[in-house]
């Protein structure tokens, strides 16, 4: 039987709690970290965030999957407006010890990983799992790199206008040569 907490912020939670059993939680962060998050993540604001995590023993570590619901403000990159983008997404993913034999092993930089095939799992630096960690690497990955505010059109800005005292006497120049 999985194990309900409501945990603070930053939460981590160790592979023997979940060896022990399954581990469910709501982490929802206050204001001030929603502000630190939002600063982090190069956003005007984080107004919302609250994320269903569900973390099961997988292999010798655990597999953390879940579901995470924001209200970010971006500013357009078109407009240079702030408007308000909600975010819904699952994720989910492994995680093994760094003794763990089935830890994905380093041969020499060339990574041999299939584009297409299912993310390695991650090796933990120590018995705890960064649940918030992943839950705000998430959230980034799910932000748009060049928020654009719907309906926002670009227009080509006219062409610039020489201003130089050679660019009036190229004008007279081209007047003479007509007649």
């Amino acid at each position: 039987m999985a194990e309900r907490l409501t945990d603070p912020w930053p939460c981590t939670v160790t592979l023997a709690r979940v060896d022990r059993g399954g581990v469910d939680l709501k982490l929802t962060p206050d204001e001030t970290v929603r502000k630190a998050i939002a600063k982090q993540l190069g956003l005007v604001s984080l107004d919302q965030l609250e994320a269903q995590v569900y973390l099961r023993s997988w292999m010798d570590g655990a597999e953390v999957s879940g579901v995470l619901r924001a209200r970010v403000v971006q500013t357009c990159g078109v407009s240079g407006e702030d408007f308000e983008t909600p975010i819904d997404a699952r994720f989910s993913l492994h995680v093994l010890p760094a003794n763990s034999e089935h830890a994905p092993q380093d041969e020499g930089g060339e990574l041999g990983l299939d584009p297409d095939g299912d993310d390695p799992p991650d090796v933990l630096e120590g018995e705890a799992i960064d649940v918030s960690g992943y839950v705000i690497e998430h959230l980034a990955l799910e932000l748009d790199p060049f928020p654009r505010k719907p309906g926002a059109v670009f227009v080509q800005p006219p062409e610039p206008v020489e201003l130089s005292p050679f660019a009036a006497l190229k004008g007279l120049k081209t007047k003479g040569d007509e007649g």
